[in-house]
């Protein structure tokens, strides 16, 4: 199992929160991921995100790595000066790529989604 796989795992579980105190709703579901990565930091604190690295065995060069393809990939320049901002961007880009690999028709069946990624996630470990 990656460290990718398993904070998207931790993601998901974020995502259920995000359900379950009706942020998102049918309603918004255009704006799911900015709802859910956008508009509040996901990790607050310069020694949480290095040591949320650290849990998940990301080295900071590789996370600047992913971060700044996919900004090169959107036209984006940006300097990484410290870990928040770093990790919060990490989250951002890894919280698009599940809400475009779900590509859920209604919240419920997000929900479901998640769920399924999460119990197969439990079979494996």
């Amino acid at each position: 199992m990656s460290n990718i796989k398993k904070i998207k795992i931790e993601l998901m579980l974020y995502i259920l929160d995000k359900i379950e105190d009706e942020s998102l709703t049918d309603e918004n579901m255009d704006d799911w991921h900015q709802i859910a990565f956008n508009t509040d930091y996901y990790i607050i604190g310069y020694y949480k995100c290095e040591e949320w690295l650290k849990d998940y065995n990301i080295g900071i060069f590789d996370a600047i790595e992913i971060c700044n393809s996919w900004n090169r990939d959107m036209g984006i320049e940006r300097q990484y000066e410290d870990a928040e901002r770093l990790v919060n961007d990490f989250v951002y880009i890894l919280g698009e790529e599940i809400f475009n690999e779900f590509d859920a028709e209604n919240l419920h069946h997000l929900e479901w989604l998640c769920k399924k990624e999460i119990r197969e996630y439990s079979y494996e470990i």
